[in-house]
């Protein structure tokens, strides 16, 4: 088996929301608000707060989306109100406010802000697998690594999530978390819980996460500022070559020219060049120019791949 996943597109919008649709636990939860589901996740595709991704299962010639993974950073109004009531699911309640018009969701501004101070609040919007695919530990091998790279270098202040079911519930308070009690505080699970009938809340604060060191969980909230402050399209840029492929690949993917793609390279580099001197002088200046520019992107790939808090939003 060969199960992977890869940023939410429009073109996956109708599949995404028939799994979830069609989930025997979730699905009933959204009740009309699914009717919604599609037009909300499409108008938020591209949205700094809006994270969303797909599992493949690829064994086959075309690659098959068999789950879907949402997350989203909210305001402390919104957290608040779902930690107040403990009584909605999170992810109907955030698709009817954007339906109608409230903005739980942080704008780009205000991601970018609060990255750089005092800390985002996650909440875990949706993650829906087919069936078939419930037993399956690569697969959720695979959600657990998607949640980290979706999440990781980021400066997160607060994670709330709602388990599906007990085992659900049980893999994510392995992962460091805890359960979130009618005074709002978070503790340790009760022996005697044994069905998740009504939604059950688990999360972790940067402060409880810092006395959970072993807890990978916990080691989302480790950051440290960036140093190179590269720009958006250079983010993107980044962000899509670490997923591979060549200069012509990455132009199709964002959907740019190839000269616009070598032009934002030699931007990256410059930045790099000031903010990382050492870091390109790897590339030994006797190398013709080509194998020189492959090991330079080689250098700053792998640099990236240990710090993506260069790749996050922020305010420089």
């Amino acid at each position: 088996m060969a199960i992977s996943y890869r940023p939410m597109r429009a073109k996956d919008l109708a599949e995404c929301v028939s799994i979830v649709a069609t989930h025997p636990l979730i699905g009933p939860r959204y009740a009309d608000a699914i009717k919604n589901l599609r037009s909300v996740w499409g108008d938020l595709l591209g949205r700094e707060a809006f994270r969303a991704v797909v599992f493949e299962d690829s064994r086959r010639s075309r690659a098959n989306i068999i789950g879907v993974g949402v997350s989203a950073f909210v305001s402390d109004e919104f957290l608040a109100s779902i930690k107040k009531t403990l009584s909605s699911w999170i992810g109907p309640k955030l698709t009817r406010c954007v339906a109608h018009g409230e903005l739980p969701l942080l704008t780009d501004r205000a991601v970018r802000e609060a990255n750089a101070n005092g800390g985002l609040n996650l909440v875990t919007w949706e993650g829906a697998i087919c069936k078939d695919y419930w037993q399956c530990a690569e697969v959720h091998a695979t959600v657990i690594s998607a949640f980290v790279e979706q999440h990781r270098g980021f400066f997160l202040k607060e994670v709330l999530g709602q388990p599906s079911t007990r085992e659900g519930l049980d893999t994510t308070l392995r992962s460091g978390t805890q359960m979130l009690s009618k005074d709002g505080r978070y503790v340790d699970p009760s022996d005697s819980f044994n069905e998740v009938a009504l939604p059950i809340c688990v999360g972790l604060t940067r402060e409880v996460a810092r006395s959970r060191p072993g807890a990978w969980l916990a080691s989302l909230f480790l950051y440290q500022a960036p140093l190179c402050g590269f720009r958006a399209s250079e983010q993107r840029l980044l962000l899509a070559a670490l997923r591979g492929g060549t200069d012509q690949e990455l132009a199709d993917y964002l959907g740019i020219s190839l000269s616009a793609v070598k032009k934002t390279w030699l931007s990256i580099y410059s930045r790099a060049s000031t903010h990382l001197p050492s870091l390109l002088l790897s590339a030994a200046a006797t190398q013709e120019d080509g194998e020189r520019g492959r090991e330079k992107k080689y250098h700053l790939l792998a640099y990236l791949r240990n710090h993506p808090e260069e790749l996050r939003p922020a305010c420089m």
